[in-house]
């Protein structure tokens, strides 16, 4: 007989760790697993689900004496089972947490130093390799005095926690858990307040669409916990699921995705996410005579998130792990946000994902047709269906649009945050407190067609060119297949102003690859392939490509180009030009 379910009242992921630290106390709960040497299978460190509780309980009993309740706690710390128990004792303690990382972390110094600036924590968690170049960045920009707590020297005995003990005093599920900070402009951070019921609410949403039995499920993910996908999927989800999770490090999967694939193939019933470029990366940087090797007929479901999904990716990565007995099946695009806590629809289905050839020209005014000629169509893969919310496409006046009309994507549902941390006006703006009937505005583009979600792109990253709108993934990927020199997802595509003011022009700038230093010449002849290219295809005309070194296109902490932060270096004249 499996072990009792949480109760209806269980609104808390904390009421849920403590039902499994009292009903599986030695069942593994989370595992960490680094790669010391190069080893190819990696080493495993693992807590049960009473000893994570008692963990969590521990640095719930320290908050205590350092912060009160819905003071801040900035968890600034590598990935590991350290970071989970800090997050689950922010919430046992009624201290909010805030996700963040390392500071050395490259290229996000200024992002750091932005949140800890906006969030004002009480104190800053982290572990003792990490902790001197915490107090030394706090230090060197002047951040307010705080304690710097190592969580790896808390004593795991000495919080006097039993699982079967209630807290002090619980909070209320509309109370804030945690500042979700979006990956955008480091000068801005805007920090999504999430509550304990949102987060309870989409990681049961999330159990909902990925997960068919949660006695054989396990999570597998490299994605940072301070990103909203890792957060949910890999400590939320499980936690309230009752099923194991293992972590890896992003910068192993970086180093060899090799390591990612064997540990999907070590569990039943794998379930995990990585954004579009990571499947791609899979295919460029691992040894097609690997695939034979890998067992990955157990891998259930792979969430493609976060940033456009790619037809062409999906297909790249399902024919190049095919031999490895991987389920065409299992690949699984979805929708979500950091403003929904995560998760708001995806493609899960019996079948592989499917995609719609769009006509470009009925695209480009606003409508989803057919294409009849497939070599020019607009290729959008299905986002699947609403998990356990709604999605509704707006035109520009607010009016709900009908199925094949492309606008606004907006969501309504238990899993939309509560507003901005300290941006009333943004939150009313955003999450139509009072206006649109408390619809969230995603401030993405899409259509519907037949029920399913297809996304076309950021309302902010659409490049209006002549009246005509065009997405710059599409741009992008032509570039990046027309241009060998280009290094593949490492370039952006955005408008800028034209010389005498009467539109927009379209300029991308790309990185080159890193097996190449491409001359002046190079570079002429890149730009009139792409120039070429991007007319015949889009009916657009290029103003400019600029092929830049490896690594100086603008990254969000999650791993995406910044197209917004790309676009705002090039007209500040800070990319050098051949």
């Amino acid at each position: 007989m499996p072990p009792a379910r949480p109760t209806v009242e269980a609104t808390l992921m904390t009421d849920h760790l403590r039902h499994w630290a009292r009903h599986r106390p030695q069942q593994r709960a989370f595992s960490h697993v680094d790669f010391p040497d190069s080893a190819p299978t990696g080493r495993h460190r693992t807590l049960g689900w009473r000893a994570l509780d008692t963990r969590a309980r521990a640095v719930a009993d320290h908050l205590a004496t350092i912060a009160s309740p819905g003071e801040r706690a900035a968890l600034v710390l590598p990935q590991g089972l350290d970071y989970a128990a800090g997050f689950l004792g922010c919430l046992y303690a009624r201290v909010i947490a805030v996700p963040l990382f390392g500071p050395g972390l490259p290229g996000h110094e200024g992002r750091l130093t932005g949140v800890l600036a906006d969030c004002e924590p009480a104190c800053l968690l982290t572990d003792s390799a990490t902790a001197p170049a915490v107090r030394a960045f706090a230090r060197d920009r002047e951040l307010p005095d705080v304690p710097v707590v190592p969580l790896d020297q808390l004593p795991a005995s000495g919080a006097g926690f039993e699982a079967t003990d209630e807290p002090d005093a619980r909070p209320e599920p509309d109370d804030i858990a945690y500042l979700q900070y979006t990956s955008g402009s480091t000068r801005s951070p805007s920090g999504v307040m999430i509550s304990h019921a949102n987060v309870v609410a989409n990681a049961r949403q999330a159990i909902d669409a990925f997960v068919a039995d949660p006695r054989t499920t396990t999570t597998v993910g490299w994605l940072p916990l301070f990103h909203d996908m890792g957060l949910v999927l890999s400590i939320a989800a499980p936690v309230v699921g009752g099923f194991p999770s293992v972590l890896m490090d992003p910068l192993a999967f970086l180093q060899d995705p090799s390591r990612w694939l064997r540990l999907l193939g070590s569990y039943e019933g794998t379930v995990s996410a990585a954004p579009n470029f990571a499947y791609d990366y899979c295919v460029a940087r691992t040894d097609p005579a690997l695939a034979g090797e890998l067992d990955l007929d157990r891998v259930r479901v792979l969430i493609n998130g976060s940033e456009p999904v790619r037809a062409e990716t999906v297909d790249r990565f399902r024919t190049r792990f095919a031999p490895a007995g991987l389920d065409p099946a299992a690949h699984c695009p979805a929708y979500g946000l950091a403003e929904a806590t995560v998760f708001v629809t995806a493609d899960v289905s019996d079948v592989p994902p499917s995609a719609l050839a769009c006509d470009a020209d009925a695209l480009a005014e606003g409508r989803v047709e057919e294409a009849p000629d497939a070599a020019t169509a607009a290729v959008l893969v299905s986002c699947g269906t609403p998990v356990g919310q709604e999605v509704r496409i707006v035109g520009a006046d607010g009016a709900a649009l009908p199925e094949g009309r492309v606008g606004e994507i907006q969501v309504r549902g238990p899993n939309v945050g509560l507003g901005y941390w300290k941006r009333a006006e943004l939150s009313a703006e955003t999450f139509g407190f009072g206006t649109t009937g408390d619809w969230l505005r995603t401030g993405d583009l899409g259509a519907l067609h037949e029920g399913r979600l297809l996304v076309t792109g950021r309302h902010k990253d659409v490049i209006i060119v002549d009246g005509r709108n065009h997405y710059p993934q599409d741009v992008e990927q032509t570039v990046q297949t027309a241009v060998s020199l280009v290094r593949r997802d490492r370039l952006a595509a955005f408008g800028v102003t034209r010389p005498d003011g009467t539109g927009e022009e379209l300029v991308v700038i790309a990185e080159h690859r890193r097996d190449t230093e491409p001359t002046a010449e190079d570079a002429r002849a890149a730009e009139r392939t792409a120039r070429a290219t991007v007319s015949t295809r889009h009916g657009l005309r290029l103003a400019g490509l600029l092929l830049v070194p490896p690594g100086s296109v603008p990254r969000t902490s999650s791993g995406k180009v910044s197209r917004t932060a790309t676009r705002n270096r090039y007209l500040e004249g800070g990319f050098a030009t051949r």
